[in-house]
């Protein structure tokens, strides 16, 4: 078993089996920053390549345990999508898979840039870039994959920081380091029984088999803008469940970057498959809460006043019948 890290060497990469005959090894350095995997660009005499292994903790908080299989999922949604036009033209090409390894070699698209940037005012989505990830939706949510896996164990991780851990009182996660008065102010939401009730159901849902391929953690990290254009990435998270989480969770991250209401109703426009409004209001919600008041933060440019008017939303938005 070959175990990459960050500062793995020329020598240690040069062992796996991947090479052709005379690739040498020239360059190799992070991909990025990756919160779950270790991911490597790698440089040859021929081609440059992204390498990732999957460990069975989270790259980012070593002391949070994760599934190592993650990496057979990714490889599994990237199979899937490989006969859909669309879906194949914003995806990374797959090179190699070696699930003893627990490793995905995919092509190098390029020192390209992620969205993270929405969050801090630097960056602003347009209606193109709209419709690229309203075209991503469309096509993913008509595929029916056979046998894809349940990613059970992903889902339990992931439904402990979106569901769970967040509405905490006692979590050990002091949000005053985050900025202040924001551990205060957190109560309010952690205090609210019918809201933390209306949670609890809407992840007893999350955690069931749905009918939908979704991405799974459909954010701006995942959204790369190369010199190819936008490509969709990390779909390590994928699962067969409601449509509406994947919408739910980008129409929380434009609220987050505070983009403008305008891409939503492009969104809702174009979008042709079945939606319930009602459960993707729900889902974008406690997308909203748990990325201010757990442990998943983003860098995001607001004061406390704003995050409390935008978490008071993000009740509404859980809370209100349709």
């Amino acid at each position: 078993m070959i175990n990459l890290e960050l500062t793995s060497s020329l020598k240690e990469i040069s062992k796996l089996p991947i090479w052709a005959n005379g690739e040498e090894i020239q360059k190799v350095e992070p991909a990025g920053e990756s919160n779950m995997n270790v991911v490597l660009r790698v440089q040859t005499n021929r081609r440059s390549v992204i390498i990732k292994q999957s460990k069975n903790y989270v790259r980012k908080f070593p002391q949070i345990a994760a599934p190592v299989e993650r990496i057979e999922i990714e490889h599994a949604f990237y199979q899937s999508l490989k006969n859909n036009i669309t879906l194949k033209k914003l995806s990374p090409q797959v090179i190699s898979f070696l699930p003893d390894q627990h490793l995905l070699i995919t092509q190098d698209l390029g020192k390209g840039s992620d969205f993270l940037g929405i969050y801090e005012g630097r960056l602003k989505i347009g209606i193109q870039d709209m419709q690229i990830f309203t075209d991503y939706l469309n096509s993913l949510h008509e595929l029916e994959p056979k046998n894809f896996p349940d990613n059970q164990a992903m889902k339990v991780l992931n439904h402990e920081h979106i569901f769970q851990f967040p509405f905490l009182e006692e979590n050990g996660f002091d949000l005053d380091s985050v900025q202040s008065g924001l551990q205060s102010l957190s109560l309010k939401y952690k205090k609210n029984s019918s809201l933390k009730r209306k949670i609890d159901e809407l992840g007893k849902r999350y955690l069931k088999q749905g009918d939908t391929l979704l991405h799974g953690d459909f954010y701006p990290g995942s959204w790369l803008q190369t010199k190819d254009g936008i490509k969709i990435i990390d779909p390590e998270f994928g699962f067969m469940g409601d449509p509406e989480f994947d919408i739910g969770v980008l129409f929380a991250h434009l609220d987050l970057g505070q983009q403008a209401e305008s891409l939503k109703i492009e969104f809702l426009k174009n979008y042709i498959q079945p939606l319930s409004p009602r459960l993707l209001s729900q889902y974008q919600g406690v997308e909203i809460l748990r990325r201010l008041i757990g442990i998943a933060q983003l860098p995001v440019n607001m004061t406390l006043s704003y995050k409390e008017n935008l978490m008071d939303k993000a009740v509404d938005l859980i809370l209100t019948d349709e």
